[in-house]
């Protein structure tokens, strides 16, 4: 005989969950979390307790507080599926980012969004007549694979020449990206792991 799943969170646990972890990782007292919300302590302490259902503005605001974004209080809520992706050579999805003086193609490999990860691999082509690529600022970590060609990455004020079967990862607070494409070509894997 199947055992009978264990009942979900309700939402309002979940929430409260999400916020005390959440303050507690920032090393905040919930009297703090609710000066800077405009709220009360006692509130933030029965939201902690899943004791109340808490308005959007009130989420907005202790996630302005925690400077964290509003999805991240959500964390916590329970799912009953997971996700897999598999694909096949020559497949993904394939996109085009523009800016306004550079355009490059990349093709998305995997794409993950739970409660506490964000993940994403990218195969991505930057040409060397094709301007100026974009550099980045983010949360988490970057991976760069270099599959083929030769270009110039920046890591905050480090800059690194970077060519076939070269990688490079780094913490993505700094800002960071490729610079200069020296060959006519240069394709590389990127993957980026965050939390929400």
């Amino acid at each position: 005989m199947l055992e009978a799943p264990a009942p979900a969170a309700s939402i309002e646990a979940s929430i409260g969950a999400s916020l005390k972890a959440l303050r507690v990782q920032h090393g905040h007292s919930a009297r703090w979390v609710a000066a800077r919300a405009g709220i009360s302590a006692g509130m933030v302490s029965r939201i902690e307790n899943g004791l109340v259902s808490p308005s959007i503005s009130t989420l907005e605001a202790l996630a302005a507080a925690l400077e964290v974004p509003i999805m991240s209080l959500f964390r916590e809520a329970r799912t009953e599926h997971t996700d897999f992706t598999i694909v096949r050579a020559g497949e993904g999805l394939k996109s085009t980012r523009i800016t306004e003086d550079h355009r490059h193609e990349y093709v998305n490999l995997s794409m993950h969004v739970r409660r506490d990860l964000r993940f994403q691999a990218r195969h991505v082509t930057l040409l060397k007549d094709s301007g100026q690529p974009p550099t980045y600022i983010g949360h988490g970590v970057v991976f760069v694979y270099v599959l083929s060609g030769e270009a110039i990455y920046r890591y905050g004020q480090q800059k690194f020449t970077l060519r076939k079967d070269d990688s490079v990862s780094v913490d993505s607070e700094l800002n960071h990206g490729f610079i200069e494409v020296l060959t006519p070509s240069f394709e590389f894997l990127t993957v980026q792991a965050e939390r929400p």
